[in-house]
């Protein structure tokens, strides 16, 4: 679980401040659930976790077909209109989710979602659960 709250807090404070554009920073747990959110309404954060559990799936499916790649997810980008949407392997069982306008530019996102996850990577990452429980 997330040690430290009020540094990981910060840190997505500073993702948001560097990065011009960025309306939601979610991170989550491989199944879905919320671990903690910067700006946006907290039922979206809900929302946006709970359709990064599939997404997340979805894209370690697809890499497992790349016969060089390890099979496992590492970012996902999904570009609509007026927007991007980002997804980042953050550790063992954890992702960085963010959602910007188009004022954000996909190099310097990914960028700058690297440098987050590599400074607070320890605090990313969600132990896996069985029924509803910590394992």
């Amino acid at each position: 679980m997330i040690q430290q709250r009020g540094n990981f807090d910060w840190m997505l404070k500073d993702l948001y401040d560097r990065v011009p554009g960025i309306e939601m920073i979610v991170v989550l747990s491989a199944d879905g659930l919320r671990i903690a959110r910067y700006a946006g309404d907290p039922d979206a954060a809900d929302r946006v976790a709970a359709a990064c559990a599939g997404l997340q799936s979805l894209a370690a499916a697809v890499a497992q077909e790349i016969p060089s790649s390890d099979g496992e997810m590492k970012l996902v980008i999904i570009e609509v209109n007026r927007g991007y949407f980002y997804l980042m392997a953050a550790g063992a069982n954890a992702y960085l989710a963010v959602l910007s306008d188009i004022r954000t530019e996909p190099g310097l996102m990914s960028h700058h979602m690297r440098d987050v996850v590599i400074r607070i990577g320890a605090h990313l990452t969600s132990p896996p659960r069985r029924n509803g429980q910590t394992v």
